[in-house]
């Protein structure tokens, strides 16, 4: 303990949310100081890195064959090792004071439904990258402490965490998750759903990004008051020629139903398995949603019409997960230590 606390005088401990679409740094005593999407430009022969995060996403779609601009994390989790191991180095060595020897405490926040290699490709991942000792905490229950909810209080709290490539829901009671699921259903789902469709009923083939663009600006889980509409602009498949059309958002509130869906059932099937005692404190206080995916317009209504349960969007959702696993590096050590999770091999 004396160890660490010397340490920590000389090393910037960081918190970092490794989300599959964005990830966020916080680093002690500062806040958060990195808000970049999760992606790499790397040369395809030598797996040269030529950009990261906002740098790489500007390339997206836009790299002539050599390049790949790719997201090592898929639904959650690491889908390659060694380019999120460059990732997370390059991350760190951005925020981390280099003048000084010692290695940072990283306390990273993973999907609740993830295996133990996925745990370990994790850890192994920070500590490649230079941390001196990893923590891995649930992304629901940071999320639930960075919307300041009373974890450790013995009253049932819920928090749906819908980030890019998961949706994380909990009940969380005492310090603990008393019941949780996690479905691989999020906001990369809704974007595909998207292209899809207009693929499907128009022949036209639009980006990553296009896609992206089109959910954020008229995409919705419920019909709006009044209903907008978008030009997108992609190619025509068949004359292979570039194409504009005009597509509202009631088309595409039909193109992301059935994901919007699973996301929903997800949520009544946490409210159905929890205990009675706790779904009283529920229908009092209702739900949190957090994530960037929770934005999407229209769903809280949605939630509230299918649950007949309040819900409340968390203050600044996309920065929870990171200002959740933040207060836990700025508070005392024990409260992490208790809500951490560790790999079986370890411990």
């Amino acid at each position: 303990m004396i160890l660490d606390f010397i340490f920590g005088m000389f090393s910037n401990d960081l918190a970092i949310d490794l989300g599959t679409a964005t990830t966020l740094v916080y680093v002690k005593g500062k806040g958060i100081v990195v808000n970049e999407p999760s992606l790499v430009a790397l040369v395809k022969d030598t797996h040269e890195i030529l950009a990261v995060g906002a740098d790489a996403k500007k390339m997206l779609g836009r790299t002539p064959g050599n390049i790949l601009a790719i997201r090592p994390m898929k639904d959650g989790v690491i889908a390659d090792f060694e380019v999120t191991e460059k990732m997370l180095k390059y991350f760190i060595n951005k925020v981390h004071n280099k003048r000084t020897p010692v290695r940072p405490i990283v306390v990273v926040g993973i999907p609740s439904g993830v295996t133990e290699v996925e745990k370990r490709a994790v850890r192994d991942s920070a500590e490649q990258a230079g941390a001196r000792e990893v923590f891995l905490v649930e992304e629901p229950m940071a999320a639930a402490i960075g919307a300041g909810l009373p974890i450790e209080s013995p009253t049932g709290n819920m928090i749906a965490d819908i980030g890019g490539g998961t949706t994380e829901i909990a009940v969380i009671s005492l310090k603990g998750i008393v019941c949780n699921t996690s479905v691989r259903v999020g906001g990369d789902e809704l974007s595909d759903s998207i292209a899809a469709h207009l693929k499907t009923a128009y022949n036209v083939l639009i980006g990553e990004r296009t896609a992206e663009e089109i959910k954020i600006e008229i995409g919705s889980a419920f019909p709006l008051k009044e209903e907008l509409k978008i030009n997108v602009r992609g190619r025509d498949l068949v004359t292979g020629l570039p194409r504009t059309l005009e597509v509202s958002s009631e088309e595409i509130r039909e193109a992301m139903k059935d994901s919007v869906s699973q996301i929903i059932e997800a949520i009544k099937d946490t409210l159905e398995r929890t205990p009675p005692e706790l779904s009283a404190d529920i229908v009092d206080k209702g739900i949190i949603l957090a994530g960037g995916t929770s934005l999407l317009k229209g769903l809280a209504e949605r939630l509230r019409y299918e649950t007949g349960v309040p819900v409340n969007l968390a203050e600044d959702p996309v920065t929870c997960v990171v200002r959740g696993v933040g207060r836990l590096l700025e508070i005392d050590d024990g409260l992490l230590r208790e809500v951490a999770v560790y790999e079986k091999e370890y411990f």
